[in-house]
């Protein structure tokens, strides 16, 4: 059996907590997002040095590895968005399918350690990028392609979400 595409739209967690990993969003700020993201990080370079890392779980739900991928491809991913967001007035993001990519990149034949030196290398990146935030582009919009509505320091809560939620999913807390 395939993994299933997530369709939901998880941007509710912007406004309150999520029952399933508990991420709540008013728990940190915008200034809390380069340690946060380092610090998830460093565990999802544990999670990948699992001896299990490439087995899923079931048939239909990624293993570590999968999801590994996934959060690295998220860090690249908002690292682009984020810059967007800085450097134009209201952008709109192109549509990313996280499904197809996984299939499309192998998630499940990629090698783990490779995958940990690059999820880190990418929240690296995108860390950097949130330091650079002042309270003057904070507020800076930019739009997905179905029309939701960002700001730079939303953006930032909704991306440490996906990233936590991850590591839930992986039962690492």
């Amino acid at each position: 059996m395939g993994i299933t595409p997530d369709t939901k739209d998880w941007t509710w967690v912007l406004e309150r907590s999520c029952g399933e990993c508990g991420f709540d969003p008013t728990a940190q700020g915008l200034a809390d997002l380069p340690r946060l993201v380092h610090d998830t990080a460093m565990t999802w370079s544990q999670v990948l040095a699992r001896r299990d890392v490439g087995e899923r779980p079931a048939s239909d739900v990624w293993s570590p590895l999968e999801y590994g991928c996934h959060v690295r491809d998220v860090h690249v991913l908002f690292a682009q968005r984020l810059r967007l967001m800085l450097d134009e007035d209201g952008p709109t993001f192109a549509n990313w399918d996280q499904d197809a990519t996984a299939v499309e990149s192998d998630y499940a034949g990629q090698d783990a350690a490779t995958v940990a030196v690059e999820l880190i290398e990418a929240a690296g990146t995108v860390a950097g990028i949130y330091a650079t935030v002042t309270d003057e582009t904070s507020d800076r919009p930019g739009l997905r392609s179905n029309g939701d509505r960002f700001t730079v320091e939303t953006l930032g809560s909704y991306h440490l979400h996906d990233v936590v939620h991850h590591l839930h999913d992986v039962g690492a807390v």
